[in-house]
């Protein structure tokens, strides 16, 4: 049987916070405790970010967003999707000011992996107690209205499940599927912590199966799709500008253009290719149908 409880007590984190002990006492004091071998910890990003001190000044936010990331994948007006230097599409990179003093915004952690392992091993070390730890965020989903938690950091914790080579009930033998037991255990533990419940720590107990001492998909970087294999690495409007600035030999201008609001995104596009005539007009017509296939109106004179 699979059991879920969010202990009070966290508190505020700061800089100077021992997560391991505030995390200990916590479970310790609920109906539900103490921490036992074989629990999975689920950590809210926030709380790590907050001891690592992963804090900036509000207005340096967009700063702080560029900085984090390493490509955009969709920009609609303010709103951004991007590629982040872990690796995780996100909006904002990550960087968000919920759950944080108006005038402060958080950063993911530096690596949360390396978080993850840390936590761990202070709870190994100095408690005496073997769990696996998950870091999770908050994202949405391409095809799905919602956001969901998902695990982006993960130490101890088999993060996947791979059901290559084995038979259902009617002998098919499954070739592709691979269960992201590390997401669904993240999504499972925020509804037990809830967004705004002051809860930011869950247990998950009854899945000491999917514990592993070895370095094979403990990582939560292991669920990250290589470039190869992402099929949907742009968005779709977004997608039509990289191949016009691509087949030109302009590729390395993408984010440039991008950064373009939508009714100077055409302008952007055939500056940066340097075409004129006939291939001029066929390129903004392209741009034009994209901006508004993506369901965005493009502004007067595109």
């Amino acid at each position: 049987m699979i059991s879920i409880f969010a202990p009070e007590g966290i508190g505020e984190v700061t800089a100077d916070t021992d997560l391991a002990a505030v995390i200990v006492d916590a479970v310790a004091a609920d109906p539900a405790g103490p921490l036992t071998d074989g629990d999975i910890l689920v950590v809210t990003s926030k709380i790590v970010s907050k001891a690592e001190a992963r804090r900036l000044p509000a207005e340096h936010r967009m700063e702080a967003i560029l900085a984090e990331s390493t490509a955009t994948v969709a920009r609609r007006g303010p709103m951004r999707i991007v590629r982040t230097r872990h690796g995780l599409t996100i909006a904002a990179a990550g960087v968000d000011n919920s759950n944080v003093d108006p005038d402060s915004v958080l950063l993911l952690p530096l690596d949360p992996d390396a978080s993850a392992k840390s936590l761990r091993c202070a709870l190994r070390d100095r408690y005496g107690v073997s769990v696996g730890v998950i870091i999770s965020d908050t994202a949405g989903r391409a095809w799905r209205i919602g956001q969901t938690d998902h695990a982006i950091g993960s130490s101890g914790v088999r993060v996947l499940d791979r059901y290559d080579g084995r038979t259902d009930p009617y002998g098919n033998e499954l070739q592709v599927t691979a269960v992201a037991v590390a997401d669904e255990v993240a999504a499972a533990a925020d509804l037990a912590k809830s967004k705004l419940g002051g809860r930011p720590v869950a247990v998950v107990r009854g899945l000491s199966a999917h514990l592993s001492d070895g370095p094979t998909d403990t990582a939560a970087s292991d669920l990250i799709r290589i470039a190869e294999e992402d099929l949907f690495g742009r968005g779709s409007r977004e997608s039509v500008l990289e191949a016009i600035l691509v087949a030109h030999g302009r590729g390395d201008q993408f984010e440039e253009v991008i950064d373009h609001p939508d009714g100077a995104l055409a302008d952007a596009v055939l500056s940066a290719i340097e075409v004129d005539g006939d291939r001029a007009t066929l390129v903004r017509a392209l741009v034009v149908a994209a901006v508004q296939g993506s369901g965005h109106r493009p502004e007067s004179g595109s």
